[in-house]
């Protein structure tokens, strides 16, 4: 509390002194509001009626997202503490020692200067000692650091001693690289926490799966603005991919799971040497409608390359306000409900259809690494006299097959398309399909396959936070620990939110 002596004297000081904490007390109900509904839903998937608990299998998987949830919000709330406080301090729960056969790595922090402010030379007098838990991957260590107290014989002016390195988990165990490794470990390889736990005991680290997912928590906090970075960034191009994936995600309240998505927004220009490096941001959402690709892409002007969702012609709905956005459609799409119809019989149409698909991709790849222009000219020259004879082709089939038919049905989805089908003809920097996304999305689709689901809605876009810089970093050929542990360390030691691009994975440097 502060005392009627630290207020100002000036009144629009304390106006907003007074404005600062009615905003924090607001943001302080929205946390309790949070918080209550993720005990309730722990509560729910613990205790509930046989029919809507978690399976007991997965319910450790829960339970990780679950208290990745709650983290996040305690790291909220103590980043939200007015400057002069002290932060609350971390949870103890689980804090116990770490093995004495652990290599140990000491490093000293030195005072400044050892000359006392009298002139007279500093003695050491003591020190403070911490360990925290740092990892060489596949090989623990732990990281000594010593802080030595130097006190002046000649007065009493007080001890010297240099002030304690910035950590994200104050007072815990792990370093900023060990935090990066179970990151790492969870969203690039695909291990949930509680199988890292139990490899971690087997080298003697006994840490229970709850405390690796409130470092997950609070990482993915601190990561948060440079996700928000990296998607501005990406909505700021002129050309961009779009997909999305099942998410599910558990609901205590129903009998199993409940579907959210991830919208996956991306950006190659590798194949036309763009300029641009390659990046993708998922953004977690509820459900699958267009309006949830419309809130993501708000800002963005451009052309958008997609699948044959119906989803997507929100985008482009005349009543639609907002930039204009222009849908370039996926010729692997088309080509794959051709290639169905062919595995289950003689399909002559089919097979001649996947020919001239077939033909278009060819010349692509004989385009591929060459600037926009020379891809543009290829194709006018090239792909475009097969685009029209395709259209004739199509024309000409489509009244003699039976519209509800497979084969009546795929001819039907390439006329429906064809327009944003030929958008690459007109566009060098377009592709001739929406492979590069949906490359990206497929991490998702195995980390999915190995965790099942999401814990809560919270989880998932923890998920999304950390698994967009993951992926990213892959694209630009970047080793996701050394950048996560580099980024890590620069925001818990104050990295301007100004110069936050600066933290991108393409501007990430080993040295």
């Amino acid at each position: 509390m502060l005392d009627a002596a630290d207020l100002p004297d000036d009144i629009a000081a304390l106006k907003a002194m007074l404005l600062a904490a009615q905003a924090r007390e607001v943001r302080k109900d929205d946390r309790i509001e949070r918080l209550e509904k993720l005990v309730a839903a722990f509560k729910q998937a613990a205790f509930g009626r046989k029919s809507e608990k978690a399976d007991p299998e997965q319910f450790d998987l829960a339970l990780e997202d679950l208290e990745t949830a709650i983290a996040v919000i305690h790291a909220e709330d103590e980043a939200d503490s007015p400057s002069g406080k002290l932060r609350p301090k971390s949870r103890a729960a689980n804090r116990g020692s770490l093995p004495a056969h652990l290599p140990r790595v000491e490093e000293v922090i030195e005072p400044e200067s050892l000359i006392c402010t009298c002139g007279g030379g500093l003695h050491c007098i003591g020190e403070d000692v911490s360990e925290r838990l740092d990892v060489i991957p596949a090989r623990f260590r732990v990281i000594v650091t010593r802080r030595p107290k130097y006190a002046c014989r000649s007065c009493t002016d007080g001890i010297s001693q240099a002030a304690a390195p910035a950590r994200l988990i104050q007072a815990g165990l792990p370093t900023e690289a060990t935090i990066a490794h179970v990151l790492v470990s969870k969203y690039a390889d695909h291990l949930p926490l509680y199988r890292q736990a139990q490899i971690m005991s087997r080298q003697g680290v006994d840490l229970d799966r709850s405390t690796l997912a409130d470092w997950v928590g609070r990482a993915a906090f601190e990561l948060r603005p440079v996700f928000d970075a990296l998607l501005a960034d990406l909505k700021r191009s002129t050309k961009l991919f779009m997909d999305e994936t099942r998410a599910p995600v558990l609901d205590p309240g129903s009998r199993k799971t409940k579907t959210g998505y991830f919208w996956a927004l991306a950006r190659d220009n590798r194949p036309w040497d763009g300029g641009s490096s390659p990046g993708v941001a998922f953004t977690y959402a509820p459900g699958r409608g267009g309006r949830h690709a419309e809130r993501i892409l708000q800002g963005f002007t451009g052309i958008l390359q997609v699948d044959g969702y119906a989803g997507y012609n929100r985008l482009i709905a005349p009543d639609r306000v907002g930039p204009s956005i222009q849908l370039a459609y996926c010729w692997a799409h088309a080509r794959r409900k051709l290639v169905e119809i062919t595995r289950n019989g003689s399909a002559p149409i089919a097979e001649e259809g996947v020919q001239r698909i077939g033909e278009l991709y060819r010349i692509e790849t004989e385009l591929r690494g060459l600037p926009a222009d020379a891809r543009l000219a290829g194709r006018q020259a090239r792909s475009a006299p097969l685009i029209e004879d395709m259209r004739i082709w199509l024309g000409h089939h489509r009244t003699r097959v039976v519209g509800k038919s497979p084969l009546g049905e795929a001819l039907t989805y390439i006329a429906k398309y064809w327009a944003g089908l030929c958008v690459f003809l007109a566009d060098g920097r377009v592709e001739i399909d929406n492979n590069t996304v949906e490359r990206t999305i497929r991490p998702i689709a195995l980390n999915r396959k190995n965790a099942l689901f999401a814990g809560h809605d919270s989880g998932a876009e923890n998920w999304a936070t950390i698994a967009s810089l993951v992926e990213t970093c892959k694209l630009n050929a970047v080793d996701p620990f050394g950048y996560l542990t580099s980024t890590l360390t620069a925001l818990v030691n104050g990295h301007k939110q100004s110069q936050i691009a600066h933290l991108l994975p393409w501007n990430y440097r080993v040295g």
